[in-house]
């Protein structure tokens, strides 16, 4: 029996951030990881996404200016620019592991298992420890339909080695606009097929609106309202979708992004006595369990807030914190969520979607504002809502540079500052910074 004061579930940005904080405050800490180290975003989600992303805005910036600088569109090299990925992803998790052991941390490779509510099977060694953290993240989920096993998800796709001709994407969340514009840049013909009429429902509607139309104006095909039945093989080894109506769907490859469930499987959570419900984890406001000396953080866990890799990364180091005896709940900040599509889509976590009394809405178009005209974009529009005493409480974004933009708007509504405020700083101008006076 080895013996740990910490053991932690998982090497994603949460495991790691709990694993590190504890090690340095004198904790005997090991990390289990069955899969790759570092978790989901530096190998198979954020990060090598927004590589991806980069030659987008490249080709975004040059189409904007055709006849005001520049004649004709560069042709992005799939191969080349997955190989330029792949510098990244690659060496993620031999540096990752190394971190890990650098700090002092035992690093143990396999699939953990409850044994009781303070003992760990992996392989063949037993770890024991006082306290157990769960942050195990999620993994895509396939729809439930007959052929289902001809789809691939957001994972494949990152690994594609070569561009398809032709695509469908099935679902139209975050990852679908995301990938569905990497693809449609890149030269695929996409469509994306959802099964109601209401895409990014977490995101204000009128600019979601905006968003489709402006991806619809680059080529890419939505269907709405629209179940897919089944998947099945067809001439040329290309995919046939089936629906419950008369009409079919072909393409040369399909990605489902219908969804992600949390990684519980293996676990043997039921020798710990551990709740769990459909969306993962249960948790408390001090991210403990049932069992109060295993933890869980990140996107294991069942909760309403954006399961995004920052959110993760400030659970683990609470989760730390509370191991090493802090007694508050956990005090969430504003939270920015981002849809790397083209335009960007960007909003504050805490959006009112019912306003209260004296809180105001207000919709405005930037497009012609010099930071948006000088490189032609198509669309920049904000939703700003503010209470009854004029400050800023929430922000909504379209533009190719939202992604920037809710950041400043986020620190300027987490620290209350006014237009009063900025009267007293100089912005470096022109710049996104420099605007912020006229939207606090």
């Amino acid at each position: 029996m080895e013996k740990f004061d910490v053991i932690v579930i998982g090497s994603g940005v949460g495991g790691m951030a709990c694993a590190e904080a504890l090690q340095s405050a004198g904790k005997k800490v090991a990390v289990v990881e069955m899969d790759l180290w570092g978790g989901t975003c530096p190998n198979r989600g954020c990060d090598p996404k927004k590589v991806l992303i980069g030659a987008v805005e490249a080709k975004t910036q040059i189409r904007q200016l055709q006849g005001k600088g520049f004649a004709g569109l560069p042709k992005i090299d799939w191969p080349q620019l997955m190989a330029f990925k792949k510098t990244f992803t690659d060496p993620a998790p031999k540096s990752f592991q190394g971190s890990l052991n650098a700090a002092g941390i035992e690093t143990v490779k396999g699939q953990a298992a409850f044994v009781s509510q303070d003992t760990l099977q992996v392989g063949s060694r037993q770890l024991q420890a006082k306290d157990i953290v769960i942050a195990t993240g999620q993994r895509p989920n396939l729809p439930a339909i007959p052929g289902a096993e001809y789809l691939h998800t957001s994972t494949d796709f990152l690994s594609l080695p070569e561009l398809p001709r032709e695509m469908i994407f099935l679902g139209a969340g975050y990852i679908t606009f995301e990938l569905a514009t990497i693809a449609a840049t890149c030269g695929s013909q996409v469509t994306i097929v959802h099964h109601n009429s209401r895409p990014l429902r977490a995101f204000d509607e009128q600019l979601v609106q905006e968003m489709t139309a402006q991806m619809t104006a680059q080529g890419i095909t939505f269907v709405w309202d629209t179940a897919i039945t089944a998947a099945r093989v067809v001439a040329e080894n290309r995919l046939q979708l089936l629906t419950a109506g008369e009409k079919s769907y072909t393409a040369d490859y399909v990605v489902a992004a219908t969804g992600r469930i949390p990684n519980l499987e293996g676990l043997d959570l039921e020798k710990a006595g551990v709740a769990v419900n459909r969306g993962g984890v249960a948790v408390d406001e001090f991210l403990q369990t049932n069992v109060p000396h295993i933890y869980a953080c990140g996107d294991v866990v069942a909760k309403h807030r954006p399961k995004l890799t920052p959110v993760a990364t400030f659970e683990g180091s609470y989760v730390a914190s509370r191991i090493l005896g802090k007694a508050a709940a956990i005090d969430y900040p504003l939270i920015p969520t981002i849809v790397y599509g083209s335009p960007k889509l960007a909003e504050t976590s805490q959006m009112i979607a019912d306003s209260k009394a004296g809180e105001t809405e207000k919709y405005l178009d930037l497009t012609n504002w010099f930071t948006y005209r000088r490189v032609n974009e198509a669309v920049s529009k904000a939703k700003l809502v503010k209470n009854a005493e004029g400050v800023l409480i929430g922000a909504s974004v379209l533009s190719e540079r939202a992604d920037d933009m809710i950041n400043f708007l986020t620190l300027c509504i987490q620290q209350k500052l006014t237009a009063a405020d900025f009267e007293k700083m100089i912005m470096g101008y022109p710049t996104i910074a420099s605007d912020l006076s006229y939207l606090v």
